[in-house]
């Protein structure tokens, strides 16, 4: 049932990914599961005297971004390897001399591809590849590829920022089209563009990449390589506001937008490490986990929601096909989530304040109302004051909405 608050939500584009196309290094590259940058900054100013942010759960960096440019200590976490590469680019400190190696270096590489002067990278082992990208333009990436690598060996810094315009440039030459939740391919086969046109891409790029980089950070952030149901093995250090967007319970992938640039990047080479990624992640997802989920049991070693059991026999009630799968879905994003909270204790101070940004999801018609999840597991591990708030509706669906869950640690 939607209730009278939940109809009188907007959509709010202004709080999802596409108000930070235009926010600087947060729109370096488009997520759709990204949270804006605006609801970050909307929490940050009612957190007054808070010194050091935690985001257990990293995705673009949006939270360590923000806080970098406040000047807050923040420290962040992510189990994506190529996430955890990006955050570490949007939130380093760029000098004068960088900025400008990068944009030379960048000519320069667009030089060596017009003259043929230098090899091809790989071809990145995606499937069907050429849905992807024309022949020709595939050629021309893998030498930009190639090219790039060939002029920034010896500067990390430089190659993160061709790199990163190198993503832009893969993704605009793409017959991707970014027209719902997650993406498909533009009807029929893209026209081939002339080298000029590609030459014009990766360089407008590397501009808009080099202009928003040249801003300074008040400070630096901490980005962390590791998994958010044990943020205590990773963090030093204890914090007093911890701002974060896990995934949803709506077993969307969050590989399946990240593949091309993982794929040419190298983070990826093949289906399987995409599949075992998602697996790993909170909840699982799609792939390897549609068949290790129908083996998967509780570990009984965390607490879990009330009514829980309820909720899943409603999913998994007699017709609904995958009704078990799913059922089991949700059991271990709960789990997961219980185990993130246990973990989160000792990395707090005394009257911490938490926010957590998740949406809800709905399976055959039953609600999961994820957000009174995370207020009652909160609850049962000691936080105090939680509390929460609809701040959007997250499409047509009238069911389906995003909400702002807060507490204070004990």
């Amino acid at each position: 049932m939607v209730g009278p608050v939940q109809s009188l939500l907007r959509q709010r584009s202004d709080y999802t990914y596409k108000f930070n196309a235009t926010a600087g290094r947060h729109g370096w590259l488009r997520l759709t599961p990204a949270y804006s940058v605006r609801v970050v900054e909307d929490i940050l100013d009612c957190c007054i005297g808070a010194e050091a942010i935690l985001d257990p759960f990293c995705g673009t960096g949006t939270t360590a971004l923000c806080a970098a440019t406040r000047g807050l200590r923040t420290a962040t976490v992510e189990i994506n390897p190529f996430l955890v590469w990006l955050t570490k680019a949007k939130t380093a400190h760029y000098s004068k001399g960088t900025l400008e190696e990068a944009w030379e270096k960048g000519i320069e590489a667009l030089h060596i591809v017009a003259t043929a002067s230098n090899g091809l990278a790989p071809e990145p082992p995606m499937h069907n590849i050429e849905r992807w990208w024309p022949d020709r333009t595939r050629l021309f990436l893998r030498g930009l590829k190639s090219s790039i690598m060939q002029v920034s060996e010896d500067n990390p810094a430089t190659q993160d920022l061709m790199n990163i315009a190198f993503c832009r440039t893969l993704i605009q030459l793409s017959n991707a089209a970014f027209n719902h939740q997650s993406m498909s391919f533009k009807s029929g086969l893209q026209r081939e563009f002339d080298f000029e046109s590609k030459h014009i891409t990766f360089r407008n790029e590397l501009a808009a990449v080099i202009d928003s980089a040249s801003y300074p950070l008040r400070s630096s952030a901490s980005v962390l390589y590791g998994d958010a149901t044990e943020i205590h093995s990773y963090v030093n250090g204890k914090f007093d506001v911890v701002i974060t967007s896990p995934p949803y319970a709506n077993r969307m992938s969050y590989i399946r937008e990240l593949r091309p640039y993982m794929y040419w990047l190298g983070y990826l080479n093949n289906g399987r490490e995409a599949g075992e990624l998602d697996w790993n992640s909170l909840g699982g997802t799609w792939g390897i986990a549609t068949s290790r989920l129908a083996d998967w049991e509780p570990s009984g070693k965390f607490l879990m929601p009330e009514n829980l059991q309820s909720l899943l026999k409603e999913i998994d009630k007699k017709g609904n096909r995958n009704g078990a799968l799913l059922a089991n879905y949700v059991a271990r994003y709960c789990e997961d989530i219980s185990a993130h909270f246990k973990s989160l204790l000792p990395v707090l101070h005394a009257g911490a304040s938490v926010h957590y940004i998740v949406g809800n999801s709905a399976f055959y018609g039953v609600l999961v109302p994820t957000e009174k999840i995370y207020k009652n597991l909160l609850q049962q591990y000691g936080f105090s004051n939680v509390e929460i708030r609809a701040i959007r509706k997250r499409n047509s669906n009238k069911m389906l909405v995003e909400f702002a869950v807060s507490g204070t640690s004990p």
